[in-house]
């Protein structure tokens, strides 16, 4: 494992969910929920990353099931440019995010949370499913998970 504090973002319309891993890259831990404000939210993920002294940000990206890029996959490329602007020596990686959602709700409801509790936190456990699962293929590969920022998608079938 490479060592450095990993931050993973969940990225959504209007809320982001933030989460970081310990120094080591084992631990996957949430870290807060942060609401977009017009570009402000990524002056925020700047700061996280300062304090935390993040060596990589993993953002997820949002992939149709068939495995293409949509509209909210452009979202978060265009989002991930913006931020490396902020952060010009930090790693940003992108990592396939598909359920992420749905497997931090699911997790959330096993620990006994439903409602507006659930809402709250939702964004930060799937940043931390996302940390996780970006810390384990990392663990199997040896390599860095996912593909950097600036990497072309794959060609779309016509």
């Amino acid at each position: 494992m490479r060592p450095g504090v990993r931050l993973a973002i969940d990225l959504g319309t209007s809320r982001i969910g933030v989460a970081r891993s310990d120094a080591a890259g084992i631990l996957a831990l949430p870290v807060e929920t942060v609401y977009r404000d017009g570009g402000q939210e990524l002056f925020r993920i700047a700061q996280l990353a300062t304090e935390y002294d993040a060596k990589e940000i993993i953002i997820g990206l949002p992939r149709l099931l068939s495995g293409r890029e949509g509209k909210n996959a452009a979202d978060v490329r265009s989002w991930g440019a913006e931020l490396e602007q902020l952060l010009p020596t930090c790693n940003i990686r992108l990592v396939d995010e598909r359920l992420t959602t749905v497997s931090a709700h699911q997790q959330l409801q096993s620990a006994g949370m439903r409602g507006r509790k659930q809402r709250s936190v939702v964004d930060q456990q799937a940043a931390v499913v996302i940390l996780e699962q970006a810390l384990n293929i990392e663990r199997q590969t040896g390599k860095a998970p996912g593909k950097p920022l600036g990497s072309v998608p794959e060609c779309e079938e016509a």
